[in-house]
């Protein structure tokens, strides 16, 4: 195929990355060609890796304003609901690590002038907003969203159901709204009044009654023998527990508290959360996320020890994979824990720890674990890393892992996914590097040995023209990148194409594995021998895998 510019005729095997090959290809932001992915594609980079952070060569501010644009013409497509469908999707299958997009988004919909859109993005909203961190967050994008706050019938009313669904179990609500109190300047009570919640039932009014007024309020309006239920009664129990924990002074007493009421840490005041003996009894029921995020803190003051019967628990909790998969814990966060837990220290603050190998491996099995289970291919395969100076940014506003990382970390999950010896990794920029990456390698000892490389421009055309010079015969190709490539003398469509003729194997596939929420992709859209997945979609694999047999 003859690509034609200003009367002379290219042939694409001639042609360098920084010109187009095509008509439909467009320059991305390191001056290089290649194509824009669909719009629903780049939605689902967006929900997955959303903007924090931004990309080496652009804003934060700027990639969301793209992205956000990206929904709006979708939505003026007519493909609002499958916005919203897709929104609902990946939150509820734990496909995102940060829910930051996610409400962004599901706000841009529930702000539409498309009637059928918002209908539908409001309906979503319970389902998505699970905990009121959520919800205050959906609200304060809602209110930085449009010209106007916008409390409106139907805003109004889908928060109020927020609240009512929990009808049937009122104490769960009490839960809620005793352990996330507050986000971003919002507090129940102001959601509250500006919503004009009607309570469903009068135990789901207690709840609501305290959180405006306080305990005393509340069981002044509802403790009375005309409205004697078990319900109230359980209801108010609990709060009355809740607001003893708040001047407890006595260890003893709060791990009662905690284990006849199911307090959790957020219950406990800020004089006993240096107590061991706290801590463990926490523990015992602490939910997969919280016991994530607190492994530091709890290694720090003596609960968790090599050998205890503590750190039995914990590593049986990280290493069983349908409770990761209940609990949506997602891949990147594991990532994060891992090398924090492993650093001894936190990004913020001054503590420090000593942490245990056990918890480590548990941590470094978690990873893959938490990402859906796809079944090995037996194809050749080879894994291509862009260690490029853009791939240094950090991923989704986290310092403590860069893109680069965060593509060897993935990397990593096909390398263990597939047979031992069916897969060869490589790392590239300017140029290629083979890579002594072992099956059997941590996470720790791969992202160490990507880190400590040289860095340069993007060519993303190098493993095909590597595989082609070197005589290798692979039957896939997954490159992992930010697809900002620019600087080979041929774009990696066609070093495919020229790996194809050469080689014989003229199902040799392409998959990019997209490491930044950018509209850029090298792979070629009319070729069905190509395609786009998002780095860090917990169901990536299994999507490669689908691909690579030919079933989608």
């Amino acid at each position: 195929m003859d690509f034609h510019s200003n009367s002379v005729v290219f042939h694409p095997d001639t042609v360098p990355q920084s010109a187009p090959i095509s008509a439909d290809q467009v320059r991305n932001n390191a001056g290089g060609f290649g194509w824009k992915v669909d719009d629903i594609t780049r939605l689902k980079r967006f929900l997955c890796l959303g903007s924090e952070g931004g990309t080496y060569y652009t804003s934060q501010k700027a990639l969301t304003q793209q992205n956000v644009g990206c929904i709006v013409n979708l939505i003026s497509e007519g493909k609002g609901v499958d916005v919203v469908k897709t929104i609902k999707q990946f939150s509820l299958e734990g496909r995102t690590a940060k829910q930051t997009s996610i409400l962004r988004a599901l706000a841009v919909c529930c702000r539409s002038t498309d009637l059928t859109t918002k209908q539908e993005a409001y309906k979503a909203l319970g389902d998505i907003c699970r905990i009121p961190t959520f919800l205050f967050e959906f609200i304060e994008r809602c209110e930085s969203q449009g010209k106007t706050t916008g409390w409106g019938r139907a805003h109004r009313n889908a928060i109020s159901a927020w609240y009512n669904r929990f009808s049937d179990d009122p104490v769960k609500l009490a839960m809620h709204v005793t352990k996330y109190r507050q986000r971003k300047d919002w507090s129940h009570r102001d959601v509250l009044r500006l919503s004009h919640t009607k309570p469903a039932n009068e135990a789901i009014g207690v709840v609501l009654r305290y959180a405006v007024k306080g305990l005393a309020d509340a069981k002044q309006m509802y403790d009375k023998p005309e409205l004697e239920s078990p319900a109230i009664k359980k209801v108010l129990q609990f709060l009355a527990v809740v607001e003893e924990a708040k001047s407890c002074k006595e260890e003893n007493k709060m791990v009662e508290l905690i284990r006849q009421h199911g307090l959790v840490r957020e219950h406990i005041p800020t004089s006993l959360l240096s107590s061991t003996t706290i801590w463990k009894e926490l523990l015992q029921k602490m939910p997969m996320t919280a016991m994530i995020r607190n492994l530091g803190k709890m290694t720090s003051i003596g609960v968790l020890t090599a050998g205890c019967s503590e750190e039995d628990l914990v590593v049986q909790k990280l290493t069983d994979r349908d409770s990761l998969k209940q609990a949506r814990i997602h891949p990147f966060n594991v990532l994060v824990a891992l090398k924090t837990y492993s650093a001894g220290c936190g990004e913020k603050g001054k503590l420090t720890w000593t942490p245990t190998k056990r918890i480590v491996k548990a941590l470094d099995d978690a990873f893959y674990m938490s990402f859906k289970f796809a079944l090995p291919t037996k194809k050749r395969y080879l894994l291509a890393v862009d260690v490029s100076g853009s791939m240094g940014c950090p991923v989704m506003g986290t310092p403590s892992v860069s893109c680069r990382s965060a593509a060897a970390a993935m990397m990593m999950v096909t390398k263990r996914t597939e047979e031992p010896d069916k897969s060869t990794v490589v790392a590239f920029c300017h140029k290629l590097t083979p890579l002594n990456i072992k099956h059997s390698d941590d996470l720790d000892t791969v992202t160490g040995k990507i880190s400590d490389m040289n860095f340069g421009g993007t060519d993303c055309a190098l493993p095909m023209v590597w595989a082609k010079q070197k005589k290798k015969m692979f039957d896939v190709f997954v490159v992992y990148t930010d697809s900002e490539t620019w600087f080979g003398n041929i774009h990696p469509s066609e070093a495919l194409r020229q790996y194809r003729k050469w080689s014989g194997l003229w199902d040799a596939r392409l998959i990019v594995c997209g490491m930044a929420s950018n509209e850029f992709t090298i792979a070629d859209p009319d070729d069905p021998g190509m395609m786009d997945v998002v780095g860090f979609d917990s169901a990536a694999p299994e999507a490669m895998r689908s691909f690579v047999m030919g079933e989608i």
